[in-house]
C-alpha cells in the first residue's frame, strides 16, 4: 500500500487506515477483531484509530495487535467511557482515561492522542472559552507529552468551522475530519483542510461514505419517498446515481476513491466490520483516485448543493422508518 507523511509528525501512514470503531461489530464480536486485525496488517494497513469511548473497541484492538505482535501506530480519543462519571475539565478524570486506554491497548506510549469532538461544547465541554481554547484538557495534553506517555497530539472533530478555529491555535499535530468530508458533503474543504495545511497537520478524513448516506444506494427512496430531502439534494443524489452507473464503480467504492484523491488528506479512515468490507475497501484503494474527467463531473453535482442544508440529518434517514423531519430546533 502507497505511504504518505502525516504532516509534522514525519509518520508514514497507508493511504487508508483502520477505523477501529466497529471490529466488534461483526458476527463474532469481540473475537472477530483478532482476525479483521490479522487481515488489515497483511494488507499493508499501518495506522489504527480508535476511542475510550468506542465501547469495546480499545480492549479489542489491544488484544489483536498484542496477540499478533506486529507493529501499528495507534490513535486514541479522549472521551467519557461508559462505567464512569465523566467530567472533561476534572483533569484527574482524564488522566484516569489515558491511563486505562494505555493498559487495554497494552502499551506503554500512545502514537496520537486526540481530544474527540472538541468542536461540539454542548456534547464535551473541554475548554474553558471559545477564543483561547485553553483548559485542563490541554494542560494534560502538554503534561502527557513531557512524561512520555504520549508522542503526539490531535482532534477528532465534525463540524467545518469550530474546528479550524481550534487547529489555529496550532497546539495539535494531527485532525481526524468526519461528516463533512464526502463525495457530495464537501464543507470540511472550506476551512478544516486549508488550515491543516497552514498548521502542517496530518489529516484523517473519515465517513467517506457520509455517516451511510452513500453507504449503499437507495434508488427506491429517492424515486418514490424520502419526503425529508430538499429538491435540489434529490435531485443532486439522483445525479451521483446516474455518474455511477456511467462508471460502473459501486456508491461506497466511488467515495473511497474519491477520498484518496483529495489534496491534502493524510490517510482515509475505514471503519469494516467484516473481512469480506475490508477487503472491498482495499480493492478500491488498488484502483487508485478517480479519473480527472470523473471528478470534474462530480465537482459539478457537488456544486449543486455545496451546504448542508440546515434541517438535514447527518445521520442516513433512509434507514430510519418514518422519519419525515428534523428534531428539536434547540
Amino acid at each position: 500500500m502507497n505511504k504518505r507523511i502525516l504532516g509534522r509528525t514525519g509518520l508514514e501512514v497507508g493511504e487508508l487506515s483502520l477505523g477501529a470503531a466497529f471490529i466488534t461489530g461483526g458476527p463474532q464480536g469481540f473475537d472477530g477483531a483478532l482476525p479483521l486485525v490479522r487481515r488489515a496488517l497483511e494488507l499493508g494497513m499501518n495506522f489504527a484509530d480508535t476511542s475510550a469511548d468506542y465501547g469495546d473497541s480499545e480492549a479489542a484492538l489491544g488484544h489483536a495487535l498484542h496477540e499478533l505482535g506486529r507493529p501499528c501506530i495507534v490513535s486514541t480519543k479522549l472521551g467519557p467511557r461508559a462505567d464512569e462519571t465523566f467530567d472533561p475539565k476534572d483533569k484527574a478524570c482524564l488522566r484516569r482515561i489515558v491511563e486505562q486506554s494505555l493498559e487495554l491497548l497494552h502499551r506503554d506510549v500512545i502514537d496520537i492522542l486526540m481530544i474527540h469532538e472538541p468542536d461540539r461544547p454542548g456534547e464535551f465541554d473541554w475548554y474553558n472559552d471559545g477564543v483561547s481554547f485553553e483548559g485542563p484538557v490541554v494542560e494534560l495534553l502538554r503534561e502527557l507529552k513531557q512524561e512520555g506517555l504520549i508522542k503526539y497530539t490531535g482532534l477528532g472533530g465534525t463540524t467545518a468551522y469550530p474546528l479550524a478555529r481550534i487547529m489555529a491555535t496550532g497546539q495539535y499535530d494531527v485532525v481526524l475530519t468526519a461528516f463533512n468530508s464526502s463525495p457530495l458533503w464537501r464543507e470540511a474543504m472550506v476551512a478544516v483542510l486549508p488550515e491543516a495545511r497552514r498548521q502542517n497537520m496530518g489529516v484523517f478524513l473519515a465517513s467517506p461514505t457520509q455517516q451511510g448516506w452513500l453507504s449503499r444506494r437507495y434508488d427506491k427512496e429517492i424515486e418514490q419517498g424520502a419526503i425529508f430531502l430538499s429538491p435540489p439534494r434529490r435531485a443532486q443524489i439522483k445525479a451521483l446515481y446516474a455518474l455511477c452507473d456511467d462508471c460502473r464503480i459501486e456508491i461506497p467504492v466511488f467515495c473511497l476513491r474519491w477520498a484518496l484523491g483529495v489534496p491534502g488528506v493524510s490517510s482515509v479512515l475505514t471503519g469494516p466490520r467484516t473481512i469480506d468490507q475490508l477487503e472491498q475497501n482495499i480493492q478500491a484503494v488498488e484502483q487508485g483516485p478517480l479519473p480527472e474527467d470523473v471528478n470534474k463531473r462530480l465537482d459539478e453535482i457537488a456544486a449543486m448543493v455545496p451546504y448542508r442544508p440546515c434541517d438535514e440529518p447527518f445521520e442516513c434517514p433512509f434507514r430510519k422508518p418514518g422519519y419525515w423531519g428534523p428534531g428539536p430546533a434547540v
